[in-house]
């Protein structure tokens, strides 16, 4: 038996809705292993009913008691020479993972867009939970749970700023802080393999091979936004970043990954004046 079109968008976007409640890792995640089967053809089991969508809207994502969530500054370094350290970076990118797979959730069923959509950032949740669970278990293997140090709560404060916009939201959460994840990934490899941590390494290149697809996505959909709007890709990108206080590139980009995700070189020449010091980008040239 398979489900017809408008049900299994429907139940699409449902089990996204129930996905984003869900508090306990475990039932996001099987959640996410529903929507992967309906994806496939299937028809799993109806979801737990969730709110409306106006209150939904207005409800934060389900995320379990730990770990604590602190001011990014409040938490501590992870020195990749010692094995604590390293189990501390690898839990921050699992929390990272974590809140991906709400952000792609919320985009699923958030915004009023053609199905296509829907599916591009399911697709995008099924990695994400991929990635968290690579983690998590690599936590164990360490004797760790996900939970155990603290994190901050940074990209998901973003996607509420751009909550009520999705051309926002395409604009500066996967062309802005999922990319930086780009750009982050080499140098932390770097460091794990001089430490002799090839598993770290190898985990951490899944899911860099797996994000550029997940940036081309946002890209895609943000410069589809941008000609049904009417409006210039470029000039709009800055607005939007200064608007919405989108935090700026730190340090080289990986501008293979970047380019790969669909950047252009203009864009990302435009972004390297200003990563080096962290600073806002400068006014976009005219195309």
């Amino acid at each position: 038996m398979r489900a017809s079109v408008s049900h299994r968008s429907d139940a699409l976007r449902a089990w996204a809705a129930c996905g984003w409640l869900a508090a306990e890792p475990a039932r996001k995640l099987e959640c996410v292993a529903a929507i992967a089967a309906l994806l496939d053809g299937g028809v799993p089991a109806e979801p737990t009913p969730v709110p409306d969508r106006r209150a939904l809207a207005a409800s934060e994502p389900g995320r379990p008691a730990r770990p604590r969530l602190v001011d990014p500054r409040s938490v501590p370094a992870r020195p990749v020479g010692s094995a604590q350290g390293r189990a501390a970076l690898l839990h921050a990118i699992a929390h990272i993972e974590f809140n991906a797979i709400n952000l792609a959730l919320d985009a699923a069923w958030r915004f009023e867009m053609p199905e296509d959509f829907v599916r591009d950032w399911l697709s995008v949740a099924i990695d994400e939970a991929k990635h968290f669970r690579l983690l998590r278990d690599e936590l164990r293997a360490r004797g760790c749970e996900y939970g155990d140090f603290d994190a901050h709560d940074g990209l998901w404060q973003l996607a509420w700023r751009t909550r009520d916009d999705v051309l926002a939201r395409m604009a500066l959460v996967p062309r802005v802080m999922e990319a930086r994840g780009l750009d982050a990934t080499p140098p932390l490899q770097r460091r794990l393999r001089g430490a002799g941590d090839m598993r770290a390494v190898e985990i951490l290149q899944v899911i860099l091979d797996e994000e550029v697809r997940h940036v081309a996505i946002g890209n895609r959909w943000y410069h589809e936004l941008c000609i049904a709007r009417g409006v210039d890709p470029r000039a709009t990108f800055v607005d939007l970043f200064r608007r919405h206080a989108a935090p700026p590139a730190r340090g080289p980009l990986n501008r293979e990954a970047r380019l790969a995700a669909g950047f252009t070189e203009a864009e990302l020449d435009w972004l390297s004046e200003a990563a080096p010091a962290g600073r806002l980008p400068p006014p976009l040239p005219a195309a």
